[in-house]
Formats: C-alpha cells, sequence, structure tokens
C-alpha cells in the first residue's frame, strides 16, 4: 500500500481525475469546505473517485454555496480492493451505520444485505449505506468503494454459489476450535472469499439445511462469548483478511 497523507482532508467526487481538469463542487461539498472546515481559496485536499487513484487538488471558491477543484497532480495510483464479499443481515439504524462502515474499513470489496427468517430489518436504506461507504473510504484513506448491492434473500444470495468463491460462515453452533488454522486449511487454493454474518436471533433450521448444501463453505466459531452482529461483523473480517486477505503481506 502507498504511505498515507494523514494530515490532509480528503474528499470523494464522482468527476474523471486527472492533471489540469476541474471537478465542479456539489452544494453540500462546498458548505462543507469553504463553511465547516472553512478552507479558503487555494488550500489543498486530496481527491479521490474510487476509478483514478488519489489526486492533489486546489479550491477554487465561486461564491458562498458553489465552489470548484484544480486538479494538480497525482498522490496515489488506484489500489483495488480484495475479493471479499460481506454478506450480512441488516440491522436497525445507527447499528447498521457501524456495520457498514467497519466493512468498509476492513476491506470489504461488496456489501450484500440478505434477509433471513430472524432479520431485524425487512427494508434497507441503500443510499444511506452509500453513503456511509463514502465517509469511511474518505476518513480511512481507502482508494477504492464497496458497492453496495440490492438486498435480497438468503436463499437467492447462496443459490448457484461459485464454486472459486470460499463462503466463510460464523457459525454459533460450531465447535469452539482454532478458527485461523480452520481459515488455512479451508483457504487453499482460493483468491476470492466471503463472509456471512447471521441476524441476532440466529439463522433457523432450515437456512442452517441449506447452508450445510453449500460448497465450498468453512464453518467457524468466533470464541465462546456471544457477539452482537455488528461486533461478529468486524470479528470475522479481520480474521478472514488476516488470514486470507490482504492482512497476509503484514505478516
Amino acid at each position: 500500500m502507498s504511505r498515507l497523507d494523514f494530515t490532509s482532508h480528503r474528499l470523494w467526487v464522482d468527476d474523471p481525475l486527472a492533471e489540469g481538469a476541474t471537478v465542479e463542487l456539489t452544494r453540500q461539498q462546498a458548505n462543507y469546505l469553504q463553511n465547516v472546515l472553512r478552507l479558503g481559496d487555494g488550500a489543498q485536499l486530496l481527491v479521490f473517485n474510487g476509478r483514478d487513484g488519489e489526486w492533489r487538488a486546489a479550491l477554487a471558491p465561486q461564491g458562498k454555496k458553489s465552489a470548484a477543484l484544480r486538479v494538480m497532480a497525482q498522490s496515489r495510483p488506484q489500489e483495488d480492493l480484495p475479493d471479499l464479499d460481506y454478506l450480512f443481515a441488516p440491522l436497525k439504524h445507527a447499528r447498521l451505520d457501524y456495520m457498514a462502515q467497519k466493512a468498509v474499513e476492513m476491506g470489504a470489496r461488496r456489501l450484500r444485505p440478505v434477509l433471513t427468517r430472524r432479520t431485524q430489518a425487512s427494508r434497507v436504506n441503500l443510499e444511506r449505506m452509500r453513503a456511509n461507504v463514502v465517509e469511511a473510504a474518505e476518513q480511512c484513506g481507502l482508494l477504492a468503494l464497496a458497492e453496495v448491492l440490492e438486498q435480497e434473500k438468503l436463499e437467492s444470495a447462496l443459490a448457484n454459489w461459485p464454486r472459486d468463491r470460499l463462503l466463510v460462515f460464523c457459525d454459533e453452533a460450531a465447535e469452539i476450535a482454532d478458527p485461523v488454522a480452520a481459515l488455512r486449511a479451508a483457504g487453499v487454493g482460493f483468491a476470492k472469499f466471503a463472509v456471512l454474518i447471521g441476524p441476532e436471533g440466529g439463522f433457523d433450521e432450515s437456512e442452517r439445511a441449506l447452508l450445510a448444501r453449500i460448497a465450498p463453505i468453512a464453518r467457524i466459531s468466533l470464541g465462546p462469548r456471544v457477539l452482537r452482529a455488528d461486533t461478529a461483523a468486524v470479528a470475522a473480517l479481520a480474521l478472514v483478511q488476516a488470514v486470507l486477505g490482504d492482512g497476509r503481506s503484514l505478516s
């Protein structure tokens, strides 16, 4: 990973980025930079769009409610996220925001809400989730944005499961054993992964029977303590990234 600049403000934009380009900011972005951060003409910040890497840009105010950015030079080339899907039973309100943000921080490439028999929230505000993705990427120095997929039923998400993607199923009923060893053994030969976190009420018997027929799959325990779903998400993604994902390069 390229060295991060933790001192500069970062902003996601949807425009193409190249040296000399001009990016027109939304009113919300202009207000944030000029009236919240109180940045003036020529103030420099970092911008990214998830496609063209990270660039240094200078602020060019155009009034109290509008502004543009002058793109100067690239600071980091584009980097891809590991091929990691995060499947989860939606939670309510702030806890779902937290879970989405942490999944992004942990490097998930796709966020896939799945409806189970015991899911707490039957509808997901996808725009709010995408806003959480952008905010987490801005704050954590990420260059790529996780994709937010439409919600679907668990049965649909698992239908025709691809043979080249290992599904890591965090199962409260699994025997308590070494999850690191289990992941190392199951992950041999795979470059694509998915993590599945169920609802706080757990999967019902029909869903367990469905999961028993999925291959390839790795059932792991997250330990002897009962974890809330948002806590389990962080623990599981950290394990998978450390053992199978881009965290391996740090060991």
